[in-house]
């Protein structure tokens, strides 16, 4: 509970800009506030405040697509090499890296649909298509899909327990 406790008083005292900067790295990927928490936390904040949920909620989709992006890149033009050293250094990534190779080779394009509403699976994704080369487009629409439902189911549960508690 101390973590959201810390996430909501830097988004009062930053606003919605911390909520991008987070959400933007959480989707690179990167050691820190689990989505669980931030996308909580965001939520309990709208509940609490004058911000409004769509907004938030867009503001996290569009931080949740450039860090996909920054992935995909990575993945498209590096490629292989990127996927090695993280199959090798952390492994336990290994079986997200597994599931998603498999979801992209089972389902195609919707793979990164369905990759999107897995934790790790769902930030891995990004650098496994860019690996792939899927096509930007493709990656893009069906991240979105996935983007937008996840950050709302965890936004929605936040603001429940937001409204709850007022």
């Amino acid at each position: 509970m101390e973590n959201i406790d810390v996430v909501i008083q830097y988004m009062k005292d930053y606003g919605i800009i911390f909520l991008f900067v987070i959400v933007y790295l959480e989707y690179l990927n990167l050691p820190g506030l689990p989505a669980g928490i931030i996308m909580p936390a965001a939520g309990f904040l709208v509940a609490t405040s004058d911000i409004n949920f769509i907004y938030a909620l867009v503001v996290s989709i569009i931080a949740g697509i450039l860090g996909s992006y920054s992935l995909y890149a990575m993945g498209y033009f590096i490629g292989s090499p990127v996927v090695d050293k993280v199959y090798t250094k952390y492994k336990k990534s290994r079986p997200a890296i597994d599931k998603s190779f498999g979801y992209i080779e089972r389902y195609g394009n919707k793979g990164v649909f369905v990759s999107r509403l897995i934790p790790i699976a769902r930030t891995l994704i990004s650098l496994i298509a860019g690996t792939g080369k899927m096509k930007m487009w493709s990656f893009t629409i069906y991240s979105i899909g996935g983007i937008t439902l996840w950050n709302l189911g965890f936004i929605l549960v936040g603001y429940i327990m937001g409204v709850a508690i007022k």
